[in-house]
């Protein structure tokens, strides 16, 4: 089964849940699977080509005006991220993180991000936010049943 760019899926062609983080200063890898920037301002120094993403979710980032209130400052970090998990429920981050579920439930999704601190930066947040979600049993399809008219509600024929 391919993936992203040509590259192959992991033998058993299911990574169900498999999200991990690589900052974009790091070289790609066939095991990254699919990769997506969620910066929202693309990584200082790297080249476009260079970065070898499939997809760059800007709106996934955080917000500018919460972004440059945390400032990568540890001491904001519990506030940063109970802020930027209640960014991540509003459009149009909601439908692309549900995008990233999706396809974390088919293959590997890489969540690339610019930060120097590996611990305290969005992708931390949003790779909780969709493991969380992937624990979560899926909604089967559901879809009401067509009501089928009884005889006396059919319109009566000419014939």
């Amino acid at each position: 089964m391919a993936t992203g760019r040509g590259r192959a899926a992991p033998a058993g062609g299911k990574t169900a849940g498999a999200v991990r983080l690589k900052r974009a200063y790091e070289p790609p890898e066939a095991a990254d699977g699919y990769r997506v920037l969620v910066d929202r301002l693309w990584p200082r120094g790297i080249r476009k080509d260079a970065l070898a993403i499939d997809a760059w979710m800007k709106e996934l980032g955080p917000s500018d005006e919460l972004r440059r209130w945390f400032g990568h400052d540890v001491s904001r970090w519990e506030e940063f991220a109970s802020r930027y998990r209640d960014e991540l429920r509003r459009q149009p981050a909601a439908g692309l993180a549900d995008e990233l579920v999706a396809r974390a439930r088919r293959e590997t999704v890489t969540l690339v991000y610019g930060a120097r601190d590996e611990l305290h930066n969005q992708a931390v947040v949003l790779r909780d936010v969709i493991e969380q979600r992937l624990r979560r049993p899926r909604a089967r399809g559901h879809r009401p049943r067509r009501r089928l008219a009884s005889p006396r509600q059919m319109p009566a024929s000419d014939g």
